[in-house]
């Protein structure tokens, strides 16, 4: 099925009634996770945007001019620190010798978590801790905190649990995530069963070759803009451009005026540039001076022990005081006025009239 939905989403001809719709259709990630590279980009930079004046007008409210001589991160400065990140995801992986559904569905909440957040707001590296914790449940694959965070130096459990509930609001708590690497399985085994394509045209290290561009296309935005059954394709015809080919041929609609490789083309090829040219870690000099300068432009109401953080704490508990005492006083009145806040008690004309229209039921 995996492998079928890239023929179909390519294919404008398939978009007839009689056609059914691809499982992947009717997914959350289909729903809510796609975008444009055009979409993309404007997301994060209204993102940036909002954080920058937030966080402008709390340094001025501190201590006016504060902010003139801040150099805040832009867009890309902040996607080049979640970059970093996402690529020590692997890497705490293989430590921990988690599965890669478990490392591909960190590194999808990871993407997904900075499209409604950034980095000035939230620092990458206790995020990226807490998506991989939770993708460790999220796909039955569970490890004790104390376990994980015992493992990962200067970790402590406050540093996971704290932000668990913020990622998955994020999310929405869409969990489930489809990947590409199990589509390319299904592209696979799909091939070993066309007449045309023999073993000596499939040999092993083709599809070792592809599952790397699959694991490549993770550090790029690729899985946000195309379908993860594309994304195996192309990372197939890089890997064999020929099995990629006949395998596309051969879901080809009857009366097609071209062959369906021909169709995909133009989608693979901009699949293929992103994983070439992107699928790579960024450059670690580049990210340390990011993260120098993100030292002085972070939000000062994330930052513990700082005044703003001191005051939005104080404002937050006289909230939860106000919110306490209105629900005593409501209680109160309930009481004074006759009634009684958890519902009057039944007398025994009702008592009997509510089981006799059970034992009716019966």
């Amino acid at each position: 099925m995996a492998a079928d939905n890239a023929a179909k989403e390519a294919d404008p001809q398939t978009n007839s009634s009689t056609v059914k719709r691809p499982l992947y259709e009717g997914s959350t990630q289909y729903k809510s996770w796609r975008y444009s590279p055009e979409q993309l980009e404007q997301i994060r930079t209204s993102l940036n945007v909002a954080a920058v004046s937030v966080i402008r007008n709390t340094f001025e409210a501190d201590e006016p001019g504060s902010s003139e001589d801040v150099l805040f991160l832009n867009a890309n400065e902040e996607q080049l620190l979640v970059k970093l990140y996402i690529t020590k995801i692997p890497q705490l992986c293989g430590h921990f010798r988690f599965p890669e559904e478990v490392e591909a569905t960190a590194i999808s909440y990871l993407k997904r978590f900075y499209l409604k957040n950034t980095v000035m707001d939230w620092h990458p590296k206790n995020v990226m801790l807490t998506t991989l914790f939770l993708a460790t449940k999220t796909t039955n694959n569970p490890i004790s905190l104390e376990s994980y965070t015992s493992n990962i130096p200067k970790t402590s459990s406050s540093d996971v649990l704290d932000l668990e509930f913020l990622v998955s609001q994020s999310l929405n708590f869409e969990f489930a995530v489809w990947h590409a690497h199990r589509a390319l399985w299904g592209i696979w085994l799909d091939l070993q069963s066309l007449p045309d394509v023999s073993e000596d045209l499939r040999p092993q290290d083709v599809y070792d070759i592809a599952i790397k561009h699959v694991r490549a296309s993770r550090f790029t935005d690729a899985e946000l803009i195309y379908t993860p059954s594309q994304i195996a394709l192309a990372s197939l015809a890089l890997a064999s451009p020929v099995l990629a080919e006949r395998w596309a041929d051969s879901k080809a609609v009857a009366g097609a005026a071209q062959p369906f490789s021909a169709t995909l083309d133009p989608t693979l090829g901009s699949i293929k540039y992103i994983i070439t040219q992107m699928g790579h870690p960024p450059d670690v000099e580049a990210v340390r001076e990011v993260d120098r300068r993100l030292k002085l432009c972070k939000n000062p109401e994330k930052v513990p022990g700082s005044k703003a953080y001191l005051a939005r704490q104080v404002a937050e508990q006289q909230r939860a005081e106000e919110k306490r005492n209105k629900k005593a006083e409501d209680v109160r009145r309930a009481i004074t006025e006759g009634g009684d806040p958890f519902g009057s008690e039944l007398n025994e004309d009702e008592k009997a009239k509510q089981l006799a229209e059970l034992d009716d039921d019966d």
